[in-house]
């Protein structure tokens, strides 16, 4: 089974044009204002509008308030909702009901212990993502360029689908779907010339790399 791809931190055409050439399987636009990828709802509506069918487009928020929502998709048609921060059970639960779409949530790993979020979630969200925890003196849950211990998912049975995230690029990505049995992994970071850049060939590097091309 091939192994499904998501490029994260989608801001300009080559990238996407990268992402779909290369056979992604997903694309994602990070709707969070601290972040170098951040996008705004009207260029990501115009990029979304190149995205062919039976290609995801997924949006991004961490924490976001409810006029968030609203701006992003007053302009933009989402395929996936994509919760990176400290969103409580009950927030997925009502952001899928209110908006009729999936929803993924991230949750950080650093050690076993923190698998035991999975059980909250499990019965209200969509798909999870499982993501390295970022330090203690990081401003992003998330596209910080490291990994956590991918042998923390062997021989781990999930009720929803999952996608591994975290430090990964076109050199390691094989070698994490082998070691944590991911059928869909996600890069942000790790296709990058410079935070927020995203660099074409690395994309095509990557997308290569995870499917075994």
């Amino acid at each position: 089974m091939s192994v499904a791809v998501k490029i994260c931190g989608i801001t300009d055409l080559d990238a996407l044009e990268a992402a779909i050439d290369g056979g992604a399987d997903m694309v994602g636009f990070v709707f969070y204002p601290p972040s170098p990828r951040v996008i705004e709802p009207d260029l990501a509506a115009e990029l979304a509008d190149v995205v062919p069918d039976g290609m995801a487009v997924v949006g991004l928020f961490v924490d976001a308030d409810d006029a968030a929502y609203e701006r992003v998709l007053r302009h933009l048609r989402l395929d996936i909702i994509q919760c990176h921060g400290k969103e409580s059970p009950e927030r997925i639960e009502f952001l899928r009901l209110e908006y009729g779409l999936p929803v993924m949530k991230a949750i950080s790993i650093e050690t076993a212990e923190d698998f035991q979020l999975v059980e909250a979630y499990q019965d209200v969200a969509d798909r999870l993502l499982f993501d390295t925890k970022p330090p203690k003196d990081a401003l992003l849950p998330g596209g910080n360029a490291l990994s956590f211990d991918w042998s923390l998912l062997r021989n781990r049975k999930f009720s929803l689908p999952w996608m591994l995230a975290g430090g990964l690029d076109a050199s390691n990505v094989a070698e994490a779907v082998k070691i944590s049995k991911a059928k869909a992994v996600d890069v942000s970071s790790g296709v990058e010339s410079q935070p927020g850049q995203k660099d074409p060939a690395k994309i095509r590097a990557f997308i290569k790399a995870a499917k075994g091309g």
